[in-house]
């Protein structure tokens, strides 16, 4: 591990402005994920900038019903809060997929979106990896790709995003609030990770020294019905070759509305724009949602490798979606 210096600021402004003075500065939240990079040698700071006390760590009801998590709410804190396991069943089940209780205890809510890839070329810094090194290649093209994406890729990044949270977050429409060195903004959820297109080392749209400061949850009736489903290699907190987060809303058979997001599959949780489009008006019929998976999945392009490839996501990812749609359209739980 590189030696670094340590700041424990009095504040997040004077957290913003520290990163922001310093090209080769971080935060520091719950260092679950930072922590392991530092050990590995792929993330090699000058400065590491605690945030511990610094953020908000409450749950706020806003007056239009919003719920608004502070960023240092525990990825425990939230799965079991009553008002969210009520409302948005799909997030409290995504975290509880997501790690083991002692990690989730340590995750924190502004640090679990900006998690990096797992992606085994981009942990071993012996090989080439254009998120880690750009312009040094991605050894994952032609390697070993089980585990990445099919929809959003580019030639120079196939990796997925790890995260279950942020899928489920995408899916519900949330709101990110940041403090950055301009100020204050807002950004929606499904706008803040990027794909990876010619820049794969550039992970969300956030700027250098921009904090996440809270995540605004829209009170939306259609969440209650919500659920998170995910698909691993072992049943052990393994990251998702595909997940779905899913909310509909059903009216005599027939989707009014619809809600889907999938991890697994891409640089950044997808929002399922087409699926949901088809989904709207069509009979809650098993055929109506490998319909509505196909719709979503004509762009997607599976990767070639050594073990085979992933062209099992594709049908996987449908039979996914289509059996989290089928139990959702039962008895409602309202």
């Amino acid at each position: 591990m590189k030696p670094f210096d340590y700041l424990a600021p009095a504040d997040a402004a004077e957290a913003v402005r520290s990163v922001a003075a310093n090209p080769d500065a971080v935060f520091l939240g719950g260092g679950t994920n930072l922590v392991d990079h530092l050990k590995l040698g792929v993330a090699e700071p000058g400065l590491v900038v605690g945030l511990a006390g610094l953020l908000p760590s409450g749950i706020e009801e806003l007056d239009d019903g919003a719920l608004r998590i502070g960023a240092g709410v525990s990825n425990s804190d939230l799965a079991a809060d009553p008002r969210v396991r009520e409302r948005f069943p799909v997030l409290s089940q995504a975290l509880l997929s997501g790690a083991s209780g002692q990690l989730r205890n340590m995750a924190t809510v502004g640090g679990n979106p900006l998690q990096r890839t797992r992606c085994v070329y981009f942990q071993d810094v012996t090989t080439p990896c254009n998120k880690r090194e750009p312009g040094s290649g991605c050894s994952a093209i032609g390697g070993w790709t089980r585990h990445h994406a099919v929809l959003g890729a580019s030639e120079h990044c196939i990796a997925v995003h790890p995260s279950d949270m942020a899928v489920a977050m995408a899916a519900l429409d949330a709101r990110v609030r940041t403090l950055g060195p301009a100020g204050e903004r807002a950004i929606p959820f499904v706008e803040l990770h990027r794909l990876p297109g010619d820049a794969p080392e550039r992970d969300t749209a956030l700027e250098h020294g921009e904090l996440i400061t809270a995540i605004d949850l829209p009170a939306q009736p259609i969440a209650r019905r919500s659920a998170y489903h995910k698909v691993r290699d072992r049943a052990s907190y393994a990251f998702a070759l595909v997940s779905v987060a899913a909310a509909i809303e059903v009216e005599g058979g027939v989707i009014r509305d619809a809600r889907i997001a999938f991890g697994g599959v891409a640089h950044a949780p997808w929002r399922a724009r087409r699926a949901e489009e088809a989904l709207r008006g069509a009979p809650a019929s098993d055929g109506s949602y490998r319909a509505a998976a196909d719709a979503e999945l004509t762009d997607a392009r599976p990767a070639e490798g050594l073990d085979g490839g992933n062209a099992f996501k594709i049908p996987l990812l449908r039979r996914t979606l289509t059996a989290t749609l089928r139990d959702l359209a039962g008895e409602d739980p309202r």
